[in-house]
């Protein structure tokens, strides 16, 4: 069992996702991580008494290794390493939620301390791209900024949502660093720099993501699933009904390869293979863990895996030894594998006995039979089945039905079909199961990620309703391609036992979209036009791949319901090559150009696009940044007034006081009490009209990536940065005449 080298026990609680180890004169590695009341506090116990205090940077009065640094403001991110090209020690960056410092820790100084309008919910810093020098990049509200060692704006691209995590990595293997973005939207993006390389949909907000090696990392979900990708393949994943509070790549075990180390919030640490996932080693805290890093804190030359609690508790380990390579698993991981293998036992004898009973009875040839063991999204046993494969003859005997014999030809069939909204049932696509003959589908099992709760949903049909069909309704929330696993136990009316159909069937990205059209449906005002240089046949190719279409469809010029809306969608492709796709919806038709584009493989797009009702919203929205700019600017010129007087009548109090005025005094108080309670309510108007501004600002950024996928390539690219810089001169007419036409010239 591995055991950590040392423990620590800080008075300081840690904020979740915000711990750093920084070498900050070069030398020391020091433990740094956020804590409450906008602190973030410094442990060196390398250098004692040699730390001088600044105006942001204080001792602490409980530990005398832990300096505070002042932020003044609720810590959103921080991180360590070297920006400048120059520097000997690494920069302390640390994000808020309208700020970002970059701090000199050893000389007590700030480097520079930007405003940043979207603020600032994760950070990394390293090389991007082509870039020589390191970059402090943050994802805030929709958007990705990136500032150089003296606080220059290098990059800014927009995202689809709110970012949450992100990683610095050579995804492609060209040599060069891509960034990897997790956002609330559920999905991974990769940049290459202003880019969009790829992107890959989960189901859940990406809340953690660690570079492993190569181009290969680990990700977390809020759901409580972590695993691996490899570039766009996932390795393995799991899922816990707890959160992952943090992900670190680490060689625990001394095999010359990462594992991933994860932090949960029960307080469990556990280290997996990045290959297979399995548990090679875990540890628990007492509460709940806040990070995971990695230094060389006792200075003896080897690296240490750290990890932190949110009650301030820290442990260090080692890697394992060359004699303790592989499994480090401890006993009570014993005890687990000793009652999985109990009931593998079980399972086991339970299938001799079904191959006892079956010898007593005549029938076809058996030519396999044992046991499937049903589980839940957690692993959980819950089921036992037994399965009976045989080649049994087509006419059977009741006895034979009894134990499961089934005939020869039955089958699994399945069709998806789009049903429209009813007064009892909401639109649905209807997944329908079916066998050929007399047989019973006595229960199905669909496991499908981000569409049932769990991912996993169980259909069991009474007894009075036992048939050979079982219809499914599946309502997919967003529109991304679902590979649905359905098992189904099938068997006669009097069966016992049952055999298991697997399939897997996909789900259409396009799913929820139906050619029944209403002819009395308004038309949509909405649309995109670009040309492209291909056959109308590989336009059809593409519709029946990514809609569900009847047989027979050979003209790309099509007419859609979508079920969610209600709204029209209309495809159009002139014999020029000049396709047309109308539709009130900005994010379907970015969709549509993103998924046809993908199929066509076309690198450069360029497109007209218009729609009147969403970029009236838009004009709505800017008009309303504007608002917020001017009482943002009022109220803080009034508080600053305000903070004036009552510094002003604080002395005055005073001075009265001295003097024995105690009229003088009181009423002074009495009016520095309402000053006061002013100030408050000022400060918690401003407030409110910060948060209303933040979520005007991510609908405008929402608005720049929606005019980006409209495009694809450097097109797409040049809208973003044509878009950023309208707002900056505050050109809207610019701004829309680009979200059109793809340019601000005429």
């Amino acid at each position: 069992m591995l055991v950590p080298i040392f423990t620590l026990k800080l008075n300081h609680k840690i904020n979740p996702r915000m711990v750093a180890v920084g070498k900050y004169d070069g030398i020391h590695p020091c433990l740094t991580a956020a804590t409450q009341a906008g602190k973030v506090f410094i442990h060196n116990p390398h250098t004692r008494g040699q730390r001088p205090v600044a105006h942001r940077l204080s001792q602490s009065t409980q530990d005398s290794d832990i300096s505070l640094l002042n932020i003044n403001q609720a810590v959103s991110c921080l991180t360590a390493g070297t920006l400048g090209p120059n520097t000997t020690g690494h920069t302390l960056l640390v994000g808020s939620q309208t700020n970002l410092l970059a701090y000199d820790v050893h000389d007590n100084a700030d480097i520079f301390y930007k405003e940043v309008t979207d603020g600032a919910n994760a950070i990394v810093l390293g090389k991007l791209g082509d870039n020589q020098s390191p970059l402090a990049i943050i994802g805030g509200n929709c958007a990705l900024q990136g500032f150089d060692y003296e606080g220059n704006d290098q990059f800014w691209t927009v995202t689809g949502d709110n970012v949450r995590s992100l990683v610095l990595c050579d995804f492609t293997g060209d040599g060069k660093n891509e960034l990897l973005v997790g956002s609330e939207d559920f999905d991974i993006r990769v940049f290459r720099e202003d880019e969009l390389v790829t992107e890959m949909a989960e189901n859940e907000t990406v809340t953690s993501l660690c570079h492993m090696h190569g181009s290969r990392f680990g990700y977390a979900l809020a759901n409580g699933t972590v695993g691996v990708y490899d570039r766009t393949a996932r390795y393995w994943r799991i899922k816990s009904k707890n959160h992952a509070m943090s992900i670190h790549a680490f060689d625990l075990n001394a095999d010359g390869v990462v594992e991933l180390i994860t932090g949960w919030s029960n307080g469990k640490i556990d280290a997996r293979s990045d290959r297979t996932g399995e548990v090679i080693f875990k540890d628990n805290f007492s509460s709940s863990v806040a990070g995971v890093v990695e230094g060389d804190y006792r200075m003896d030359g080897q690296i240490q895996l750290i990890c932190t609690s949110v009650e301030g508790e820290v442990r260090g380990y080692l890697p394992a030894s060359k004699e303790m390579k592989g499994n480090l698993m401890d006993a009570s991981v014993e005890q687990d594998l000793i009652r999985e293998l109990s009931q593998r036992k079980q399972n086991l004898l339970l299938e001799l006995r079904n191959y006892e009973e079956k010898d007593k009875v005549v029938y076809g040839d058996v030519t396999q039979c044992h046991t499937f063991a049903v589980v839940d999204a957690f692993g959980c046993h819950w089921m036992t089945i037994n399965i009976c494969l045989t080649q049994a003859a087509p006419s059977v005997s009741e006895g034979e039905a009894k134990m499961g014999v089934i005939p020869a030809n039955t089958q699994l069939q399945t069709a998806l079909s789009v049903r429209r909204a009813t007064e009892s049932q909401r639109a649905h696509i209807e997944l329908n199961i079916s066998t050929p003959n007399e047989t019973i589908i006595r229960a199905v099992l669909i496991f499908a990620e981000g569409i049932f709760e769990g991912e996993s949903h169980v259909v069991h049909p009474s007894a009075q309703n036992l048939s050979g069909c079982v219809r499914v309704p599946i309502i997919p929330p967003k529109d991304i391609p679902v590979d649905l696993h359905i098992k189904a136990f099938v068997g006669g009316k009097t069966s016992t036992q049952f055999h298991v159909f697997e399939i897997t069937r996909q789900l259409p990205r396009f799913s929820m979209y139906d050619l029944n059209v209403d002819p009395s449906a308004a038309q949509p005002t909405g649309r995109v036009t670009f040309s492209i240089n291909d056959r109308p046949q590989r336009v059809v190719m593409w519709l029946n791949q990514t809609f569900l279409l009847p047989e027979g469809i050979d003209s790309p010029d099509i007419t859609f319901t979508a079920q969610r809306s209600g709204g029209l969608l209309r495809i159009n492709m002139q014999p020029s090559g000049e396709i047309t796709l109308s539709t009130n919806d900005i994010d379907l038709a970015g969709d549509l150009v993103q998924s046809l584009a993908s199929f066509l493989a076309i690198e450069d797009l360029q497109a007209d696009a218009d729609f009147p009702a969403y970029f009236k919203e838009l004009r709505a929205t800017l008009t309303e940044v504007d608002e917020f700019h001017s009482v943002h600017q009022k109220l803080t010129a009034a508080m600053a007034d305000h903070s004036n007087y009552i510094r002003n009548m604080l002395v005055q109090a005073e001075d009265a006081r001295l003097m024995g005025d105690w009229r003088t005094m009181k009423k002074r108080y009495i009016e520095l009490y309402d000053l006061n309670r002013d100030l408050i309510n000022e400060y918690k108007i401003r407030s409110n009209n910060h948060n209303a501004l933040l979520a005007c600002l991510k609908s405008v950024n929402q608005a720049i990536q929606r005019a980006g996928r409209l495009r694809v390539g450097k097109p797409k690219n040049q809208v973003i940065t044509a878009c950023r810089d309208a707002i900056k001169n505050n050109n809207i007419n610019a701004l829309f005449k680009i979200m059109k036409a793809g340019t601000a010239s005429s």
